[in-house]
């Protein structure tokens, strides 16, 4: 089986050449907007605008994969919402008694209401995932290098072994399977599995902790600060990190995105909610539609 890698690479995209706080900060402005916005119609045009960033960005593979991945796991969010939720009014189902679930009386509400908590789950999960395959971690880390030398080590170590770790785990995969028994099925294989990786881990540990003391990472000071020019790339994402936080906060406080799901489902889609949408997927895609400057 082919594993899809959802670790940063660079690729020739308006995305990938901003700067890592950027860009970390436009993740974040997309996961505030998820967060804050209930409606339907709202969350689904901000749904289409982090796929078509993906895809813009040339990770739309990896966001798809993260999209079955997020299916998975908002179906029982959605099963369990109906079974546990009786505030609702509109009942679609009686199923009787359900032991710890109570009288099995299953509402539209709690349905609508458990989708809309899964396609937030879904959301939460394409932002981070596209901000770990375009945000620069080593970048990132040289930011926070400054204010902790070692702690920023560290974390710039994780982050680079983990890709060397998936890998290791798929070459130990490929080599059990060319026994001549088969590699080893079920619980059996896989523990022997982690337990190769783990001694692979450790001995890689002590290699680089020898080489970062012969290196002198021990004394090391401050980083010095590196001064980079602002790009058109820089500014693009910064202001549509500010739109996409402003419009989401507009849209809660004006009722643009009004949602109730108990006791009766209320959410009218007004010229409002459409101008919302529409504003929130020009503001996320229109950084990533200029291509200027990037080398393809």
């Amino acid at each position: 089986m082919r594993v899809v890698p959802l670790f940063y690479r660079r690729l020739p995209s308006p995305l990938h050449a901003t700067r890592a706080a950027v860009g970390a900060l436009w993740a974040a402005a997309l996961t505030v907007a998820a967060l804050v916005l209930s409606h339907p119609l709202v969350l689904g045009a901000l749904l289409v605008a982090v796929l078509c960033a993906g895809a813009g960005a040339g990770v739309g593979r990896q966001l798809a994969g993260s999209l079955r991945l997020a299916g998975l796991v908002s179906l029982p969010i959605v099963l369990v919402n109906v079974l546990v939720s009786r505030q609702g009014l509109t009942v679609f189902a009686r199923l009787g008694d359900l032991g710890p679930f109570g009288q099995g009386e299953l509402t539209v509400e709690a349905l609508v209401y458990g989708a809309v908590i899964a396609l937030k789950v879904t959301l939460l999960m394409l932002v981070t995932t596209l901000a770990s395959l375009t945000v620069d971690p080593d970048e990132l880390l040289r930011i926070l290098r400054r204010l902790s030398f070692r702690s920023a080590l560290t974390a710039s170590l994780a982050t680079r072994m983990l890709p060397v770790l998936a890998a290791d785990a798929q070459r130990l995969a490929e080599a059990q399977g060319t026994r001549p028994e088969g590699a080893p099925r079920g619980a059996r294989g896989r523990v022997a599995l982690l337990r190769a990786m783990i001694g692979g881990s450790l001995d890689r540990a002590m290699d680089v902790a020898a080489t970062l003391e012969l290196r002198g990472y021990a004394s090391a000071r401050r980083a010095p600060r590196l001064s980079r020019p602002w790009s058109r790339h820089d500014i693009a994402f910064l202001v549509s990190a500010a739109a996409v936080l402003a419009l989401a906060v507009i849209g809660r406080l004006a009722g643009a995105a009004s949602f109730d799901a108990y006791p009766e489902l209320h959410a009218p889609v007004s010229v409002g909610t459409i101008v919302l949408s529409i504003a929130l997927m020009a503001a996320v895609l229109l950084p990533v539609a200029d291509r200027r400057g990037i080398d393809g």
